[in-house]
């Protein structure tokens, strides 16, 4: 008779236990917000995000744009929190504009007379008189 009391009690608090939300001994680890903020605080759209399996994201740095004449050109993204740019791959030549200007929706680059705005997956260079128009391939 007393194992059985000692077996359901056991088996009480086992029940009870299970009901606890966690282990409150377990320090929960504060994951690190990897999302590039915008100059206004809001997250920057423009900025495409790998995430692995366990939920991890990681910042896509380069892609493939395709101007309206089928001409392909490289992007590189630099997000470096000290100096933020984009270069601009074509015809070997390349053009590193740097970050003047953020808001939720478009990025802005410039570096001398070159003016490159990006919305979306469209990428605007203006080059003195000349404006080109890009948009991001799935290649």
């Amino acid at each position: 008779m007393i194992k059985k009391i000692m077996a359901v009690c056991l088996l009480s608090s086992l029940v009870i236990a299970c009901k606890k939300e966690g282990n409150k001994g377990v320090v929960k680890t504060d994951s690190a917000n990897t999302e590039i903020l915008a100059d206004n605080g809001a997250v920057d759209s423009t900025i495409t995000y790998n995430t692995s399996v366990n939920g991890t994201k990681t910042v896509k740095t380069d892609f493939v744009y395709k101007a309206t004449d089928g001409t392909l050109v490289k992007v590189i993204f630099n997000y470096d929190p000290e100096k933020r740019s984009v270069s601009i791959t074509n015809n070997n030549k390349t053009f590193v504009l740097d970050k003047t200007e953020a808001k939720t929706n478009e990025t802005t680059y410039e570096k001398e007379d070159m003016k490159a705005t990006v919305k979306g997956d469209s990428l605007i260079i203006h080059q003195g008189d000349n404006i080109i128009e890009l948009k991001r391939t799935k290649i």
